[in-house]
């Protein structure tokens, strides 16, 4: 299947720009594979039993997946060069990274303390979002491809996901099971990032590089989060409940 995906990638890749060097097309072609990877394994990744082995197993594709996407995003960024593609697939890739790293952070509430590699990814990715809103407002002719505004506000995500972390850094929650929303949140997150990229490649072509083709995903999908995570709350709040009940 995956030799499947890299030979239909590549072949998009030579179509799309059968002009650049094989090296350019080899790194766009890793770079559609990976995103075609994470875009199925997330939906399997959500809908089967939370820490069970099956989600465990597509979410770490999942993950590994998202962080090729990222570097080829970069490498791609860096030769072409294309400034808002570097800044976008920071912040893209942090929120898996993020909500990767939580589960090795679940003793914050207790005393545990975040690594050199967490606070470092954190600023990383709230400077370049800055950098991304920044640009997009006052000089957006550097961000040539994203519509007018679209910058501002990914720049605005983005540094919302890193100063999350980083106060999270600061300020352990006491809830218990703060892991388990940020895991959730930073996944779902990421793949919202995800879903994106898609919307862009795929409607782009047919309604142009309008604002909508590019933030759709988040105005739908952030609400949806917020949901979910209320819906979660409301559900362990009564399985302590019960808890209680039966100790008493």
């Amino acid at each position: 299947m995956t030799t499947l995906i890299a030979t239909f990638a590549l072949s998009i890749g030579n179509a799309l720009h059968p002009a650049w060097p094989l090296y350019l097309k080899a790194a766009l072609a890793l770079h559609i594979a990976s995103g075609m990877v994470a875009f199925i394994c997330a939906p399997v990744a959500l809908m089967t039993a939370k820490g069970g082995r099956t989600h465990r197993a597509w979410g770490k594709v999942y993950f590994w997946a998202m962080a090729v996407v990222a570097a080829s995003a970069l490498f791609l960024s860096i030769l072409l060069p294309i400034l808002f593609l570097a800044l976008v697939a920071v912040f893209s890739f942090y929120a898996a990274f993020a909500g990767y790293r939580v589960l090795s952070l679940k003793d914050l509430p207790r005393g545990g303390h975040a690594g050199l590699t967490d606070w470092a990814a954190a600023l990383i990715t709230f400077v370049s979002s800055a950098s991304l809103a920044a640009f997009g407002a006052v000089r957006p002719h550097m961000l040539s491809g994203l519509p007018r505004g679209v910058p501002v506000v990914l720049g605005c995500i983005g540094m919302l996901l890193g100063g999350r972390s980083i106060f999270i850094f600061l300020r352990p929650p006491p809830e218990k099971q703060f892991w388990w929303f940020e895991h959730m949140s930073g996944m779902i997150a990421s793949y919202i990032a995800a879903v994106t990229a898609f919307s862009v490649v795929n409607l782009g072509p047919h309604f142009g590089n309008a604002w909508w083709v590019w933030l759709w995903p988040a105005i739908v999908g952030v609400p949806g989060i917020r949901v979910w995570k209320s819906a979660y709350r409301k559900k362990f709040s009564a399985r302590q409940k019960v808890a209680a009940a039966a100790a008493g």
